[in-house]
């Protein structure tokens, strides 16, 4: 088990000072008082809040995650989506990036990149256990997000990354003669990575997977990513879905790679400071039940839930084996590349899904 501990990364050393070469660069005549720093230090990134001359706050985050032209075409897909949810039920749910120009700002100095966003992380959370009117009304409002996305995803440009292509890269990665130095792991370990990966992509061409709708995404559905607020409607649910951050791992893809986290969300263990990338909350009956819930408003498809176990799959080839060692502390890196050779990946090839499927029937 990985623990959360309130330790410092040693990556991004100086990233006070990339904040503020950034907000210079930004050119907001306001000026920053103060810097609290609210990293998780579970990953690379440096978040902090801000507190301006006019008494606002605002948060700022630095990161060398992945690739900033990556990075900054994310967060214009983002400010896209946030657009075209004005007016409407999911207006204000995307944290806003701060824009200059008209675009969404973010800075690059060649090694690292920051970005600033409003500051709607001091709202209300779910409690980190939920009861199972909670599990209902997430899945409802959870679907209906999906349905505005679904909505609005054929306005957005292309993407430049997709499951596909950054399998096909984890691929190559690991039938490279230096894998094992590279992913630090046995040749036996190496091997259980490739036949998972061969496999996923067999799959993806199986399921004709590339004609398969895609929305926009958010993927990490932690507690502490969103908040929610009072229901408009009480009788029908226990709250509503008020606003949403983080998007580390924003993309536009099948609305599937939400599911495993949302079961995280969603399990008797619920959000906990000491945690594992295992599979078993795909099956347990409060995901059951929030996949029950959440057909009755954006219906699936058996082979969604067939599909379940390689979304799984992927979430772990890609951001724990392939983006590992860039993302996470190098501790909880080593850990759960280990974990998932060794466990995690073998034990979701035994996911029974038949209570889901009975679900949806």
């Amino acid at each position: 088990m990985a623990s959360l501990q309130d330790i410092s990364p040693e990556a991004l050393p100086n990233a006070k000072q990339n904040v503020l070469d950034a907000w210079s660069s930004l050119a907001d005549a306001r000026q920053i008082l103060a810097f609290d720093e609210i990293s998780t230090h579970v990953s690379t990134n440096r978040v902090f809040r801000l507190t301006l001359s006019d008494d606002s706050s605002l948060i700022a985050k630095v990161s060398s995650y992945g690739s900033y032209f990556q990075f900054a075409e994310d967060h214009d897909r983002l400010a896209r989506c946030s657009a075209e949810l004005k007016g409407g039920r999911w207006s204000g749910f995307l944290a806003e990036v701060l824009t200059k120009n008209g675009r969404p700002f973010t800075w690059y100095d060649g090694d690292c990149w920051a970005v600033f966003y409003s500051d709607v992380q001091g709202q209300t959370g779910l409690p980190k256990i939920l009861d199972d009117n909670d599990i209902v009304a997430l899945a409802k409002e959870i679907a209906e997000f999906h349905l505005a996305c679904a909505t609005l995803a054929p306005s957005l440009p292309p993407t430049s990354n997709s499951v596909k292509s950054d399998a096909v890269h984890l691929y190559d990665l690991l039938r490279d003669d230096q894998a094992d130095k590279h992913f630090e792991l046995d040749s036996l370990s190496i091997s259980t990575l490739q036949r998972f990966t061969h496999d996923f992509l067999l799959h993806l061409e199986k399921v004709h997977y590339d004609e398969w709708r895609r929305i926009p995404i958010l993927v990490d559905w932690n507690l502490g990513n969103f908040s929610v607020g009072p229901s408009t409607d009480h009788a029908a649910r226990s709250f509503r879905l008020s606003t949403r951050w983080d998007y580390d791992w924003f993309r536009v893809e099948s609305r599937l790679l939400d599911f495993y986290f949302l079961s995280r969300v969603s399990s008797r263990t619920g959000d906990k400071t000491q945690f594992a990338y295992s599979a078993h909350t795909l099956t347990e009956p409060r995901f059951v039940k929030f996949i029950a819930a959440y057909h009755q408003v954006y219906p699936l498809s058996e082979i969604e839930i067939q599909f379940l176990p390689f979304a799984y799959r992927f979430f772990i080839l890609n951001y724990v084996i392939r983006e590992g060692a860039r993302f996470f502390r190098p501790d909880l890196c080593s850990q759960f590349r280990r974990d998932a050779a060794h466990h995690y990946l073998i034990d979701s090839e035994r996911l029974d899904l038949s209570e889901l499927l009975s679900a949806i029937r």
